[in-house]
């Protein structure tokens, strides 16, 4: 590391102003930043900073979301093999497919994302932010495995540049890049996002794992059966416990509750996520769930579907943990994120359940409240500032 270290002095002049490549200079100190802890330090005007620094924070989800992405690569490959007829195939082989499916669509989100966010720093001689090392495993978690590569690419430039760099870049966007990245897919290229084939990877990747499809194979997804479901009673091929643990058709990230679970302990142990919201999205669809269960109806197949298998089921879990807690987007006042979860929760279930032509509500219910998340801290603001002149009043 100490001959690193001189490696890096010794050029660094080349990248600073008046240097032959101070062109790149953003570039350079996102590198050296990444590698080493930087040893600048403010001389006026601070306040006390604690070690959990942004780069310190988003390692932290990076590692929270290590178990979806373990169990994804391995439930693509049990799908897989499923499909084309050999479910006797060792873990080591489902996984090694796993691996390979996934391996090119992170390398295009990332690439595509950090390229764009590389590009814009340098224009605007601003540093390299560190946002994207977490949405830029989001987007594979949450896309379908089958979607083309071309169009992952398209749909995460798209998100980068107009969800996130033109509102001022980290920390200063809206709405979640990575939801915005999967919106964009979703309602421009419907056919690749939905239906039997969109979750479940029939061809090889790389050559590995080549076969033909079994007859009689379906890679429905539960929501998906539950949406085409005819008669007076739900009739599914997966479930709850098949949901919890995971082994279904799906987006990658999004089919195992337990190992969402996992991420949801380390993000609330490191204190890096708001249990209020987490809690109140949770609660917010059980409730959800139960009404509608309460009134169930076969015109409305998925309000058939028991409360605690709505919340199995479909993005619910993964949205609740890792897209509904992200805090530059969501609610920030503490009784704000009660009600901003809470409807994030009901949303979720209200979409899914009525209209059936989203299946899956959460992506819009999340995107829906980063809407009204400044609203909702505004009218708490508001309604604290009143009573306390009341209060001052009555004195």
């Amino acid at each position: 590391m100490k001959a690193l270290r001189n490696f890096m002095n010794k050029i660094k002049p080349h990248f600073q102003q008046g240097g032959k490549f101070s062109k790149l200079e953003s570039v350079f100190d996102g590198m050296e930043t990444f590698l080493f802890t930087p040893n600048t330090t403010s001389r006026s005007g601070v306040h006390i900073h604690d070690s959990n620094d942004m780069k310190r924070t988003m390692i932290t989800v990076v590692v929270a979301l290590l178990p979806c992405l373990l169990f994804a690569m391995y439930n693509i490959g049990y799908q897989h093999f499923r499909a084309i007829g050999m479910p006797e195939a060792s873990f080591v082989q489902m996984f090694i497919f796993g691996l390979l499916a996934m391996l090119p669509v992170i390398v295009v989100s990332y690439v595509v994302g950090l390229g764009i966010e590389f590009i814009g720093a340098q224009i605007h001689h601003k540093e390299i932010q560190e946002g994207f090392l977490v949405t830029g495993i989001l987007i594979p978690l949450i896309v379908p495995i089958n979607t083309p590569l071309w169009m992952t690419a398209v749909a995460t430039a798209f998100a980068v540049i107009f969800a996130k760099e033109i509102f001022g870049g980290t920390g200063m966007n809206i709405f979640n890049v990575a939801l915005i990245t999967r919106a964009f897919l979703f309602f421009s290229y419907p056919a690749e996002m939905s239906g039997d084939k969109a979750f479940v990877m029939t061809d090889s990747a790389f050559g590995y794992g080549a076969g033909t499809v079994a007859d009689g194979f379906s890679g429905a997804t539960p929501l998906g059966e539950v949406a085409t479901n005819v008669g007076d009673t739900l009739n599914l091929s997966t479930s709850t416990l098949d949901a919890f643990i995971g082994l279904i058709p799906g987006s990658p990230g999004e089919t195992s509750m337990i190992a969402i679970l996992i991420g949801a302990a380390i993000l609330l142990i490191t204190g890096i996520a708001s249990w209020r919201v987490m809690l109140s999205v949770f609660a917010g669809g059980l409730s959800m769930g139960t009404i509608a269960n309460v009134f169930a109806t076969p015109t409305y197949p998925a309000s058939m579907l028991d409360p605690l298998a709505q919340l199995c089921f479909g993005g619910f879990a993964f949205a609740a943990v890792f897209m509904a807690t992200d805090p530059v987007t969501g609610a920030r006042t503490k009784i704000g994120q009660y009600i901003y979860g809470f409807l994030i929760g009901v949303f979720a279930i209200l979409i899914r359940v009525y209209n059936g032509g989203y299946p899956e509500g959460a992506m819009l219910a999340v995107l829906l409240m980063n809407a009204f998340a400044p609203l909702i801290d505004y009218c708490v603001v508001q309604v604290n500032i009143n009573r306390r002149l009341k209060r001052a009043k009555a004195k």
